[in-house]
């Protein structure tokens, strides 16, 4: 190669990196980049089926001794088992969290953030379809004990629960952190993060989901929601706004009058 190529095939490199170029580099800067995060995002999940379908030891037995010590608390307690019951199937049941993320995306449009809105429902329901999709392709059998205190339909691997409050709290935060003070932000979190854990520990303290089932269903979840804000985040650079951060939320523009732009691409 030439010496003037060599310098020519820098110079774009290095126009590439710094994001400076035509409206082409820098969407394929950024698909490239996002193509990146999104795998990099999967790596942890695609581990947890590897070491699944390979019945790895380890696994197998972290997920027994767990299963049958939470089943031993369970079968001395009924009240807590109507505790569990109430919690898994009504304060962080799919249902509620559903109905929660309409609701958000019903108020979204009656805003008129219908980009945003569209993203919520994607979300959503991509988070679900993927989980089924995976839930058939592996047919991993639910735990089998002795004197069970709940049952469930269907195969184990990942955990639907799991994975439905893992998209909607995700889902829930990103939309409406920018409606709440910044003094307050952390509250959101806290409630997310114990719903997303307590839903998980209650589909294994009922024996209806292995450990490995319910981590399979959160790592799922947030290689989802990652694929899917990095592509609302494209649209956002596309039409000239900044990146944010998870504390500020997907769109913090959602406080004021306009949430979207109605000029022309590349507005402000």
């Amino acid at each position: 190669m030439s010496e003037r190529s060599t310098r020519t095939w820098r110079h774009r490199l290095g126009r590439l990196v710094t994001g400076r170029g035509g409206p082409d580099t820098r969407f394929g800067a950024r698909l490239a980049a996002g193509a990146a995060l999104t795998a990099l995002a999967a790596v942890p999940f695609s581990l947890a089926l590897v070491l699944v379908e390979s019945h790895w030891a380890p696994l197998h037995r972290l997920d027994q001794d767990v299963a049958e010590r939470l089943h031993r608390s369970a079968l001395g307690s009924p009240a807590w088992v109507r505790v569990l019951d109430f919690l898994t199937h009504v304060a962080w049941g799919p249902l509620t969290m559903r109905l929660l993320v309409a609701g958000a995306v019903v108020w979204l449009l009656w805003r008129r953030a219908f980009r945003l809105a569209a993203w919520a429902a994607v979300t959503a329901t991509t988070g679900g379809l993927v989980g089924l999709l995976v839930k058939n392709v592996v047919e991993r059998a639910r735990p089998h004990l002795p004197d069970p205190v709940a049952h469930a339909p269907g195969f184990s691997f990942p955990s639907g629960h799991a994975m439905t409050a893992t998209t909607s709290c995700a889902v829930l935060l990103l939309v409406l952190l920018p409606l709440v003070p910044r003094a307050w932000r952390p509250l959101p979190w806290v409630l997310a993060t114990v719903a997303v854990l307590g839903v998980g520990y209650t589909r294994v303290a009922l024996g209806v989901h292995w450990v490995s089932d319910v981590v399979g269903g959160w790592l799922l979840g947030l290689a989802v929601v990652t694929a899917t804000t990095l592509a609302f985040e494209a649209w956002r650079a596309d039409i000239g706004r900044s990146r944010t951060t998870p504390t500020e939320g997907l769109e913090p523009e959602i406080v004021t009058d306009s949430p979207e732009p109605m000029g022309r691409p590349g507005s402000r």
